[in-house]
């Protein structure tokens, strides 16, 4: 999970024409606020949270430093994710109300509730020694 995360991060990261705008602008559910999010103010701010909200929860979870944290913040970008594409009760072709979207938010969910730094990270370690 974490490597995916921190792909889909770093691979927006160095693809300096990379924008949330195309994505956004094909929303489905709640219109108003992704157009929100879309004005010239905002959209930088987006597609930095898009980029490095992605790779450095890639980056908490592969060493398992701050994954409760993390994990929250990445189940609602996950659903942030979700909504644009969401044509209810189809948010694409093949699914139906649950896509990948969903899976990712309810297993970051699952970590953040058992706290998987702690048992299966770093994050147990660094609390000792600091």
């Amino acid at each position: 999970m974490g490597w995916l995360m921190f792909y889909a991060g770093i691979t927006k990261i160095l693809n300096p024409t990379w924008s949330a705008a195309g994505y956004l602008k094909g929303a489905k559910t709640f219109t108003g606020f992704y157009q929100w999010l879309l004005s010239p103010d905002i959209l930088p701010t987006i597609n930095f949270v898009n980029e490095w909200g992605l790779a450095l929860l890639g980056v908490s979870l592969i060493f398992g430093v701050f994954v409760r944290l993390s994990s929250v913040l990445g189940a609602v970008l996950m659903l942030l994710y979700y909504f644009v594409i969401l044509d209810f009760p189809h948010p694409n072709a093949f699914s139906y109300i649950v896509d990948e979207h969903v899976i990712y938010a309810l297993v970051l969910i699952f970590f953040a509730a058992t706290r998987a730094g702690r048992v299966w990270g770093l994050e147990n370690w660094l609390s000792q020694k600091f």
